[in-house]
């Protein structure tokens, strides 16, 4: 309930991408420094029963995903809230699926990397020892899911899922290029011309008698979360009993409130990032460096583990 309410007051700011932490009032916490000792935290784990791991482009970043964020952080000219809204998609739904073929075509030559696969593994082994694993990702990338996840929330949707703006149709779409128009086409270079396809030959819905503009299936700027992933993550931070937070700037809202919430009832939460964020305070373990190097041996199998 209290993600709920938080999440109401919170989004609009993150689709206005004023990925601010909201104000807060009353008198200040005093807060501890969070730890850094593996054998502490190793000790939490070996009890712990329901994780939640939320993971953020940084995790993405260590396969070579472009983030689009910071400096040069352009396609064209374009960053990439000027692309992932409704506006630009109504305006010039050309430019915009070239943007999304372009990524989808970066996407099938990366894979996953040692953070990833290091989660998958943990979440199959725990599994065995009837303990359950949850990724609630910020990435469209599915590189969790290619890693071997099997319970994954994409809080902001895949590039490799398609939904029709005429009859809501979503499926997922693996088809390199995503059509023939689009072939070749999305480089990122600044002098670049827009291809201009029309609107007749950018993908389109494969239901019968419908035929309608398909858009990738990802929550743009402007939009709101889906509902039924926002439940879903709420019931599993509301169990869980301990939380990583993982290659995340902890800045983007509603996802950034999702961990001090765990935090705030007592939960156990150790965040892994490659430099310390505006939550960091908040929690009890904080690893610093490349994700694909702290997590695995923070989530490999501890000397209790039976099976």
């Amino acid at each position: 309930m209290i993600l709920r309410q938080l999440t109401s007051r919170c989004v609009s700011a993150w689709l206005c991408g004023a990925a601010r932490e909201p104000r807060r009032t009353g008198p200040v916490v005093n807060m501890v420094r969070p730890s850094s000792d593996l054998g502490e935290f190793r000790k939490v784990f070996a009890k712990a029963k329901h994780i939640a791991i939320i993971t953020g482009a940084g995790v993405s970043a260590e396969s070579g995903v472009p983030t689009f964020r910071g400096p040069g952080g352009y396609w064209r000219k374009w960053q990439a809230q000027d692309l992932a809204c409704p506006e630009a998609f109504a305006r010039n739904p050309s430019r915009v699926w070239e943007f999304y073929h372009y990524r989808r075509e970066v996407m099938l030559t990366k894979n996953p990397n040692p953070a990833h696969l290091a989660i998958a593994e943990c979440e199959s082994r725990l599994s065995r020892q009837g303990r359950s694993v949850v990724v609630i990702t910020q990435n469209i990338d599915e590189l969790h899911r290619r890693a071997g996840s099997q319970h994954v929330l994409e809080i902001h949707g895949s590039l490799f899922k398609t939904r029709c703006v005429n009859c809501g149709h979503v499926t997922a779409n693996y088809k390199s290029p995503i059509c023939a128009a689009l072939e070749g086409m999305g480089a990122p270079d600044p002098n670049t011309k827009d291809a201009n396809i029309s609107v007749e030959k950018l993908p389109r819905c494969e239901q019968s008698t419908c035929n309608g503009l398909l858009r990738p299936h990802v929550v743009w700027f402007g939009e709101t979360l889906d509902s039924d992933i926002l439940t879903q993550v709420e019931k599993e931070l509301e169990i869980c009993d301990l939380c990583l937070v993982v290659g995340t700037s902890s800045v983007v809202y509603p996802a950034a409130m999702f961990a001090p919430q765990v935090a705030a009832r007592g939960v156990p939460v150790a965040e892994f990032n490659t430099e310390t964020t505006p939550a960091t305070m908040r929690f009890t373990f904080h690893f610093q460096g490349p994700c694909g190097s702290t997590l695995p041996p923070a989530l490999e199998r501890h000397e209790t583990e039976i099976i």
